[in-house]
């Protein structure tokens, strides 16, 4: 064929411009397109998987590799809850370099969520080196350390979370809940104030926000921020609690029930939840109820001595007389047991024929007043838990039944050993000082108790740092410091009513019949004492 060179030359362009078309990858292939990517981002920032999933898996359905979304994926499935799927995606294969340091983050989230705590820290080291100032890293980081029982590292994380972004509402939030714990309610109002002024309308801060309020008393501004906390997020399972408390607290049981009833099955697994089920359910007279959720707590938490009291309650109501014997179990033999436990466990021994054992227990009933808080002995043999413990010392799983075994059997020295091991191995959790310090009043060294608990106090001054507290200070014969220490505790606490009885008595022992009658009428005025 013959041809002109200008219709070569078109032929020749037509051609090279086909063989780009057909040779040229797909602008999809490999990397995820950046407008889903920004999507999904924009999505997650907002916590919405769902919305954030689509365009990451649209991206890999028209050709992206899996591993340049990987990291977002994983994220959007961990949000819907979805852990499984998001195991999959996390651990399916590698994350590219620009979201390396998110990859590993939210692997660390997976295995927070599943309590799996010394693999979540491994991902956060790892993220951690590749990026360390993410505040979002360091949030979770304290929330780790904080799980962990690491109270004093969780608040250094948390300090350099706030550092790092000063208005972010999670850091915000977080300082908030740590200063609660660390020094009390009436510090952490600010905390959870500062992240309202950033996002007015965030459920979290505001859920934390009522409970304080609600734990202080203040009682119809945790209404006000309750009702906004509906408005924003209809069917809010904390505002819905919150409001059951407030009502049960008003005596308006039918009432905290519809309420509970809203949450459905949201809140079957929270203790608090499952105590509040079972008072109301006490209170309208549906005892066998009552006592399948106390049972239920019980089992949850075995060392609950309230949860105990108040099965042990239901079931003597139920003329259950023997079950409430065998759940009163071994807490009433021990020098700590409560008046009222044991009064109620006593008429159960006295309907089921045991006069002797029933006479013995309620004269203990009447002689004991306020009692000291002791630590919780084991009920396993010594020698077990010594051969446990040897496997592992300085893990708190193996070192705290023992610690408490022999402190049981009277060895104040070896347990004195043993949980200044733990202490040492972990510096920054408040439980091992206290423990220190258990060990210690057990030896008879009340001063270098009194030292375990202060500094305790410094990582976490709550209820049971505070009646160690002043135990020590009784003991020592410094009652005035000990009223001091307490009124301190209620001035961060107002209202706590555990605080209020010790303060009464603590009033009492020193002369000043005064004090402590006003104490008592704010105590009957709350339904605390019985009317004299």
């Amino acid at each position: 064929m013959t041809c002109s060179s200008s219709t070569i030359s078109r032929t020749r362009f037509i051609c090279a411009t086909l063989a780009l078309l057909v040779l040229a990858p797909a602008p999809v292939r490999g990397d995820a397109p950046a407008d889903g990517l920004a999507k999904a981002r924009t999505a997650l920032a907002k916590g919405d998987g769902i919305a954030a999933e689509a365009p990451l898996r649209a991206a890999i359905r028209n050709g992206a590799k899996p591993d340049s979304v990987r990291a977002e994926l994983g994220e959007a499935l961990l949000l819907q809850g979805d852990r499984r799927a998001a195991r999959e995606v996390l651990y399916g294969g590698d994350f590219v370099p620009g979201s390396a340091a998110h990859g590993w983050h939210v692997r660390g989230r997976l295995e927070l969520a599943e309590r799996r705590l010394p693999e979540a820290g491994q991902a956060f080291d790892r993220a951690l080196r590749l990026d360390g100032t993410d505040a979002a890293l360091w949030i979770d980081i304290a929330r780790l350390r904080f799980a962990g029982g690491e109270q004093a590292q969780a608040i250094e994380a948390a300090d350099r979370a706030v550092k790092l972004s000063p208005k972010d509402p999670r850091a915000l939030e977080l300082r908030g809940l740590l200063v609660r714990e660390q020094f009390g309610l009436y510090a952490a109002l600010a905390w959870f104030e500062a992240g309202l002024r950033v996002a007015p309308d965030d459920p979290r801060l505001l859920g934390e926000y009522a409970a304080t309020l609600g734990d202080m008393g203040q009682y119809k501004a945790m209404l006000v921020v309750c009702r906004k906390l509906a408005e924003i997020d209809p069917g809010n399972v904390r505002a819905l609690y919150l409001q059951a408390v407030l009502a049960a607290r008003a005596g308006q049981t039918t009432l905290a029930r519809q309420i509970l009833l809203k949450t459905g099955k949201a809140l079957q697994d929270v203790p608090a939840a499952v105590l509040l089920n079972g008072v109301l359910e006490y209170r309208a007279g549906n005892t066998n109820l009552a006592v399948g959720h106390f049972d239920r707590l019980v089992r949850m938490q075995p060392d609950n001595l309230q949860a105990r009291t108040l099965l042990v309650r239901a079931l003597k109501r139920q003329g259950l007389d023997a079950e409430a014997v065998d759940a009163a179990g071994l807490w009433v033999s021990q020098p700590s047991a409560r008046p009222y436990l044991l009064a109620v466990t006593a008429q159960a021994h006295a309907a089921i024929g045991r006069k002797q054992e029933a006479a013995a227990m309620l004269a203990r009933s009447e002689e004991l007043g306020e009692q000291d808080a002791d630590p919780i002995f084991s009920a396993q043999p010594l020698g077990a838990l010594a051969l446990t413990y040897a496997d592992a010392p300085n893990f708190a799983g193996n070192a705290v039944p023992y610690i408490r075994a022999l402190i049981g059997d009277g060895d104040g020295q070896r347990a004195i050993a043993v949980a200044d091991r733990l202490r040492m191995a972990n510096p920054g959790a408040a439980d091992a000082w206290l423990l220190s310090g258990d060990s210690r009043m057990a030896a008879g060294d009340e001063l270098g108790a009194l030292d375990m608990y202060g500094r305790a106090a410094l990582i976490r001054f709550n209820l049971p740092t505070l009646l160690r507290i002043d135990h020590a200070m009784r003991a020592l014969g410094r009652p005035t410091d000990a009223n001091a220490m307490v009124a301190r505790y209620l001035r961060q606490n107002p209202g706590n009513p555990q605080a209020l009885k010790l303060l009464s008595f603590g009033r009492a022992s020193v002369g000043d019949g005064i004090g402590a009658g006003r104490i008592e009428a704010v105590l009957r005025a709350r339904g605390l004492r019985n009317p004299s």
